[in-house]
């Protein structure tokens, strides 16, 4: 068995004060200069034998293709390392900047935003989707982005020491099923479940904090990498730069253990879930531009504070890192310096979410009455969101008779009793729940939106409720591609144990 190293790194992408930058994550333009907390670029390089890995997390929405590929040009020559050793993955942070996006795909260089910007004529008088007025662009944004990922990879790879580690386990209530289903079939994501017709959440959640631990040759801790299967989207609708209840894990760490501390965090699979508990609604402490999140009767629950402000954003800070100080003071002197590291990298084809020609008819029809209706009248969120689908679908019908399939990387990693799978998706909970329980490692971890970003990949059950998230345009593929997925994962995971 391999001794191993290890190393960490933290990069600073914050705009410097002063300095505006537009959010992703919405349906609305939010530009802002004001910081919650800083957005970062964490790295964790690890090397045991002849094998490498380096997984990196952002505070982003999401990862296009087109930055893992401008991370390897531009780390090559500069690092001793094979560059498919890298694994780039988001927190899924809708407070944090937009930048450049070549498309979530390889191949593909028109997204459904581009579209629907295309399509409107000139002439007509409307809201732009992002206009970036007096912020950064989105190239500045993209180069942020890219170098803050260089230099933390470069940093941690360099830096990487002798040193232990421990794997553990823990369990903290964070994320919660936001689709809710109606007695009808239909469901809805951020539903009203104060409803005569509520039938139920349409799937459960995962408390399960997956851990690992890092120490220094003295035994010391040096950093925690935990996934947890709920997006950051606490404050996703407010207009301030966060990187959201991680942000307040890292506070909560560093004032215990030392503002040396690290903590790289994952997303599991968590497409259809979020932080709030859809029983027990509790309103924004102020109003919200979103339609989904307005009830028109309310009732006030004794249950958490409102999970779309930053008082949501230090309870759930304050859950994780409790359970990760918990499992820490009972760990034990189990230090292991040696591991086992094998990592694979490999494409998987996935069937392409194909629309109906009634579908694409009726899309081309309710864009064409849009434009028709609303020259000269500025976009609201409730245009801009239902174009949206609309777009998505004409897009999707344009690129299903040129491509039949998807390729989209994959990274499937051992090291000692801990598997690691990736995946580009905003992946529903139940593909990994199967992973998970047929993986034959003692502990499965689970990145999405890592390597790429190809939206959101829908349950069956999910599609047939139909509504944001399970809409063809939602994301690249449908349920086929999920069990062909799980299957080839869970193919990759055994054959390494």
């Amino acid at each position: 068995m391999s001794k191993i190293k290890m190393g960490w790194s933290e990069v600073d992408m914050t705009p410097k004060k002063g300095t505006k930058i537009s959010l992703a994550g919405q349906f609305f333009e939010r530009i802002t200069d004001e910081v919650e907390s800083p957005i970062t670029v964490t790295a964790f390089a690890l090397e045991s034998g002849n094998d490498q890995l380096v997984m990196v997390s952002c505070d982003i929405v999401s990862v296009d293709y087109n930055v893992v590929l401008a991370v390897r040009e531009r780390l090559k020559g500069k690092i001793d390392l094979p560059l498919d050793k890298i694994i780039i993955s988001a927190i899924h942070s809708h407070t944090s900047m937009v930048y450049r996006r070549i498309g979530r795909l390889k191949g593909v260089s028109r997204n459904t935003l581009q579209y629907l910007k295309e399509i409107i004529p000139e002439d007509m008088a409307y809201q732009p989707l992002v206009s970036n007025e007096g912020c950064l662009s989105p190239d500045e944004c993209f180069e942020i982005f890219v170098n803050a990922i260089c230099k933390a990879v470069i940093e941690a790879w360099e830096g990487r020491k002798a040193g232990y580690y421990q794997n553990a386990f823990g369990r903290a209530v964070v994320g919660m099923n936001r689709r809710v289903c109606y007695d009808d079939g239909t469901a809805k994501m951020w539903g009203d479940t104060n409803h005569a017709n509520f039938d139920m959440l349409e799937a459960g959640n995962d408390s399960g904090i997956e851990l690992i631990y890092t120490f220094d040759e003295n035994k010391a801790l040096t950093g925690v990498i935990a996934n947890i299967a709920c997006p950051a989207q606490v404050v996703e609708h407010r207009s301030y730069i966060s990187s959201d209840y991680w942000g307040k894990v890292k506070e909560n760490l560093r004032a215990k253990y030392g503002k040396h501390i690290q903590v790289l965090g994952l997303c599991s699979a968590a497409g259809d879930q979020c932080p709030r508990d859809m029983i027990r609604w509790v309103n924004p402490e102020t109003p919200i531009d979103d339609p989904n999140i307005k009830r028109n009767s309310y009732i006030e629950r004794r249950a958490d504070p409102s999970m779309f402000d930053v008082s949501g954003l230090k309870l759930v800070g304050k859950r994780i890192s409790n359970e990760i100080i918990n499992v820490f003071e009972e760990l034990g002197d189990d230090f292991k310096d040696e591991g086992l590291l094998v990592h694979e990298t490999f494409d998987i084809t996935l069937p392409l979410r194909r629309v109906t020609i009634t579908e694409y008819n009726n899309a081309l029809e309710q864009l064409d009455k849009f434009i028709s209706k609303n020259r000269g009248r500025r976009i609201s969120f409730d245009d801009n969101a239902a174009m949206h689908v609309y777009a998505g679908t004409v897009v999707r019908y344009e690129l299903q008779q040129k491509i039949n399939t998807i390729e989209e990387e994959i990274h499937i990693v051992r090291f000692g009793d801990i598997a690691i799978a990736t995946n580009p998706f905003e992946l529903f909970l139940d593909y990994g729940n199967k992973i998970r329980a047929r993986s034959k490692a003692k502990q499965t971890f689970l990145i999405q939106l890592a390597c790429g970003s190809c939206g959101y990949l829908p349950t069956e059950r999910a599609e047939n409720g139909s509504h944001y998230s399970a809409y063809v345009s939602s994301g690249y593929t449908g349920h086929e591609g999920g069990d062909i997925l799980v299957r080839e994962t869970l193919t990759k995971i055994n054959e390494k144990f």
